[in-house]
C-alpha cells in the first residue's frame, strides 16, 4: 500500500450558481452580510444548482473552511439565519417526500438487508458489469466531498447519546479513522483511491464539478448532524449507510480490479466489504437499539433518516444513470483547468450542466 500524505484544508470558494450561493459566497469572501432578496429561499427550487450549493457552503464552514476565509465566519448571525432558513426548506421538502415512508426502524431497514434480485437500478451493480474507466472517475471525484471527509459528520451525534449507542458509535468511528493508525484513516485510503485514478486528492477540489443531486446526498448528513434534534435522523442515516455499504463495496471493488484502476483504488472498497459487514451488525443491534431504549420517542426519526438518505440516493442513481445512458459526463462542469485526471479513459462528450 502506498503511504500518501492526506491533502490539507485548502478548499477554494466555489463559483457562484444563482442569487443564493453568490450572496454566501460574496458574503463569507468580504465579511459582508448576505444580499438577497428574503422571498427568494421562499421561491428557489429547493432540489436546484442554487439551494445545494448555498447550503453546502454554508455547512463546509462548520468543517474545513475555505482559503482565506476568516475561521470566524463559521458563526456569522446573518449567515447562520440565511442557512436556518434555507434548512427549513430542505427539512420540509424531504418531509413531504417521505410523507408514505416507514415511521419504525424495523420497517425501514428490512428491505435493506435483502440484496434485490433485480439489481438493474443499482449503480454499483452497472459499474461491476459494464463500467469503464472515465465513469469510475467521475463517480470518485463526485463521492470525494463525503469520502474526503468521512465519518466526519456523524461525529456530531456522540455527544448527544449514552450507554450502549454511545460505546458502540465510538467503536465505529474508531475504525473509520484507522483505528490509531494515520495511514488507515479512511478518507486517506479514498486520497489513495483518487490517485490511482489519477484524480487530484485535495480536499473539495471537486466541489465546483458537483451537481446539486451529488450536494444534497452531503447536506443531508451535515443537516442532520449539526441538529440535536435531528439526532435520531442521523443515527438513521448512518445505519443506512452502513447496511446498505458492505455489498455495493464488493461490486466496486470487482469494477476497480476490472478497469485496471490500482491497487488502492481496489483496496479502498476491499477495506469496507468487511469491515461494514461488521459495523453493520453493531449500528442496527447496538447503536439503533441503544438509542430507542434510551428514547424510544426517537423512532420515527430513525426511520425518516433511513428513508430520507435512500431518497436521495435513489435520485443521484437515476441522474448518474441518465447521464451515462446519453453519453454524457455527470460533473456539472468540466474538469478542472490543468486537471491530469483524464489516465487515457474515453471521456464523454459534454458535461451534464445546462
Amino acid at each position: 500500500m502506498k503511504q500518501s500524505t492526506l491533502p490539507a484544508a485548502g478548499t477554494c470558494l466555489p463559483r457562484g450558481r444563482g442569487v443564493l450561493s453568490e450572496a454566501v459566497t460574496t458574503s463569507a469572501r468580504t465579511g459582508q452580510s448576505p444580499e438577497y432578496e428574503p422571498e427568494t429561499v421562499l421561491t428557489a427550487d429547493i432540489w436546484g444548482e442554487d439551494v445545494q450549493l448555498a447550503l453546502y457552503v454554508l455547512y463546509e464552514l462548520h468543517y474545513r473552511g475555505f482559503e482565506g476565509i476568516a475561521d470566524e465566519r463559521e458563526w456569522d448571525p446573518d449567515l447562520l439565519r440565511m442557512r436556518r432558513d434555507l434548512e427549513t426548506r430542505f427539512l420540509g421538502a424531504l418531509r413531504a417526500a417521505l410523507t408514505g415512508a416507514p415511521r419504525t426502524a424495523e420497517e425501514a431497514f428490512a428491505p435493506l438487508l435483502v440484496e434485490p434480485v433485480d439489481l438493474s437500478g443499482s449503480l454499483s451493480h452497472r459499474l461491476e458489469a459494464t463500467g469503464e474507466l472515465w465513469q469510475l472517475r467521475e463517480y470518485a471525484a463526485l463521492r470525494s466531498l463525503y469520502h474526503l471527509k468521512e465519518a466526519d459528520p456523524h461525529l456530531w451525534v456522540i455527544p448527544r447519546l449514552t450507554g450502549r449507542a454511545k460505546a458502540a458509535m465510538v467503536s465505529i468511528e474508531y475504525d473509520e479513522f484507522g483505528a490509531g493508525r494515520p495511514d488507515r484513516i479512511h478518507a486517506r485510503l479514498y486520497a489513495d483511491l483518487m490517485e490511482d485514478l489519477g484524480l487530484d486528492p485535495r480536499y473539495g477540489r471537486y466541489l465546483n464539478q458537483a451537481p446539486a443531486v451529488l450536494l444534497a446526498t452531503v447536506n443531508l448528513m451535515s443537516l442532520f448532524g449539526l441538529h440535536r434534534a435531528l439526532r435520531g435522523a442521523l443515527v438513521g442515516h448512518f445505519a443506512c449507510v452502513e447496511v446498505t455499504s458492505s455489498p455495493s463495496s464488493r461490486r466496486l471493488a470487482k469494477a476497480m480490479r476490472a478497469c485496471k484502476a490500482g491497487p488502492a483504488a481496489e483496496f479502498f472498497y476491499a477495506e469496507h466489504v468487511e469491515a461494514d459487514a461488521v459495523h453493520e451488525q453493531i449500528v442496527r443491534r447496538e447503536v439503533v437499539e441503544g438509542l430507542l431504549a434510551d428514547e424510544p420517542g426517537l423512532e420515527e426519526d430513525i426511520a425518516f433518516g433511513c428513508a430520507a438518505t435512500v431518497f436521495l440516493e435513489e435520485q443521484l442513481t437515476a441522474y448518474i444513470e441518465g447521464a451515462w445512458n446519453q453519453g454524457r459526463s455527470t460533473l456539472y462542469t468540466p474538469w478542472p483547468e490543468g486537471d491530469t485526471s483524464d489516465g487515457g479513459s474515453v471521456r464523454p462528450r459534454q458535461p451534464s450542466s445546462t
